[in-house]
């Protein structure tokens, strides 16, 4: 299997469009990790991600017939590009279907190559299921993004180009997955010429589905598939990719949203470069390699495979890399309602500076205060600052690792409601970020119950996130989840039991016995 696709690599045609990207050291992470941390700059390509490879070589396969027909795919941006280009250079016509969940940063970037496209659906499989009927309607030749072989073994002149640019020693090699068309392609590679090097996938926690494809024993399809690494969030791994990565790779290491918003940053202290977060997955799997194995010395390399990302989204990816690089605690502290008392607070902090505080007056005895403090990267400090807080009387919840806290509470705090709320439950949502998503939740939910609560913010994602409270009483609650599971395409979690609702959203005192009627959400 593996000497077929070497041929296949061998003999691409990738190089009329693609570069032969470099690989550069990565300095500073290499002096923190304590290896030689390398990177394969993918991101310089001139769509800006690896797919042009794949989708190029593809195009160069197909008869005069097929290119006479044109040619189509799904894709959430990258692979759109890489086709829009490779149609562009042989002149062929190209239809491109994509999520309306997209960022706006790809669809103009295809349409820019002269491409038509059809937003159609709010995941990547909606997109495709179209693409599928437009084939049957049009007869147009579908471009698979990752599950061809052809696509495959261009993305594999990644793995050429590795072993022909770093002759040295090499240890590990650390490569992003989605539907494992790059990681199938440069495995099948280097496994052929060069099998101590270790090969390791790299998903997103939210979209696993080669690690759930690897326990199982067979491919298996997500119910649901996070979003914030967009170009990787796919629900189910390739067939043929599958059957290459079962037999090549060593090991599939995944890695949390707040990790990889860390590794963007890493990639950026290092290159000037701002890395999309599926591109940015292989570092943050590299970096949790060492700390979960302890190797030292060592030479690791990984591929940065695009840089396509909203502007948009780094305010939020700002906003979660010190958590991701553990270099922050989120922590409530309740305090005394007095006069001196936050300055008796910080000086409890020592030396730690404080990145955030929050709060508001509730009663006259003691005030609940939602603090950000800077800690020493690593998990040890953080336990170590809640430790001597709880050591000199102060009541401490760690709040670094709970979602809600960070998503939602940091913007809402002191919003206790001023007068009591009846039989109030909190949902958390999330729901495809377009045009009219919000009105239509809304509107789906109706007026059955009450909204006392409503907090949502913009974070440039192809998802937007909602906190809902709700006035339901308990005789209604199995009603209302009934409700909340037929709304198709809203993900939901309830979160009335949240610590940190209870402490800055909740309601003071005892609820009425009767619940205000005269306001509807």
């Amino acid at each position: 299997m593996l000497h077929e696709y070497v041929k296949k690599i061998l003999t691409a045609r990738v190089y009329d469009v693609a570069i032969e990207t470099p690989i550069d050291e990565a300095r500073q992470l290499s002096k923190r990790l304590d290896n030689r941390v390398l990177l394969k700059r993918e991101d310089l390509q001139p769509v800006f991600s690896f797919k042009l490879r794949g989708a190029y070589n593809k195009v160069a396969q197909l008869t005069p017939e097929q290119l006479a027909r044109g040619v189509i795919c799904a894709s959430a941006g990258n692979h759109a590009q890489g086709l829009a280009l490779a149609a562009a250079k042989v002149g062929i016509k190209a239809t491109i279907v994509m999520p309306k969940t997209t960022p706006n940063i790809k669809v103009d970037a295809v349409r820019s190559r002269g491409a038509r496209v059809v937003l159609h659906g709010d995941t990547y499989d909606e997109a495709a299921a179209h693409a599928n009927q437009l084939v049957e309607e049009k007869g147009l030749v579908y471009v698979h993004p990752f599950d061809d072989p052809d696509v495959i073994a261009g993305q594999g002149t990644i793995g050429m180009e590795i072993l022909r640019q770093h002759t040295g020693p090499l240890d590990a090699i650390f490569i992003p997955v989605g539907g494992g068309g790059l990681c199938a392609g440069v495995a099948a590679y280097i496994k052929y010429l060069r099998p101590d090097i270790k090969i390791f996938a790299v998903e997103a926690e939210d979209a696993a589905c080669l690690k759930a494809a690897m326990e199982a024993g067979k491919r298996v399809t997500l119910a649901h598939v996070g979003l914030f690494a967009d170009g990787a969030a796919v629900a189910r791994i390739g067939k043929e990719t599958f059957r290459i990565l079962r037999k090549t790779i060593d090991g599939v290491i995944t890695v949390s949203t707040d990790e990889i918003c860390a590794a963007i940053k890493d990639i950026f202290d290092d290159t000037r470069s701002i890395a999309e977060p599926a591109g940015a997955l292989g570092v943050a799997g590299l970096k949790k390699y060492v700390e979960s194995s302890g190797v030292k010395g060592q030479t690791l390399l990984t591929i940065d495979s695009g840089a396509n990302t909203n502007f948009d989204r780094l305010r939020y990816i700002s906003e979660r890399t010190e958590i991701g690089e553990q270099r922050e605690a989120i922590l409530t502290v309740t305090i005394p309602e007095q006069a001196g008392s936050f300055k008796t607070f910080c000086s409890a902090l020592g030396k730690r500076n404080i990145t955030e505080f929050n709060y508001r007056f509730a009663d006259n005895k003691s005030a609940q205060i939602f603090v950000g403090v800077q800690v020493a990267q690593g998990g040890s400090d953080r336990l170590e600052l809640v430790s001597d807080l709880q050591n000199k009387g102060y009541a401490v919840l760690d709040l670094t690792e709970n979602e809600m806290a960070k998503l939602h509470i940091r913007h809402m705090v002191g919003g206790h409601a001023p007068t009591v709320v009846d039989n109030e439950v909190l949902y958390r949502f999330e729901f495809p970020e377009r045009p009219g998503a919000l009105l239509n939740f809304l509107t789906q939910l109706g007026a059955r119950w009450n909204i006392s609560m409503f907090h949502y913010r913009n974070h440039g994602a192809a998802s937007g996130r909602v906190l809902v409270g709700i006035q339901v009483p308990k005789a209604e609650h199995k009603a209302l989840k009934a409700f909340l599971q037929g709304l198709i395409g809203y993900p939901f979690q309830e979160e009335t039991d949240n610590p940190a609702y209870k402490l800055f959203l909740g309601q003071i005192g005892e609820p009425n016995k009767e619940p205000n009627k005269e306001k509807t959400g």
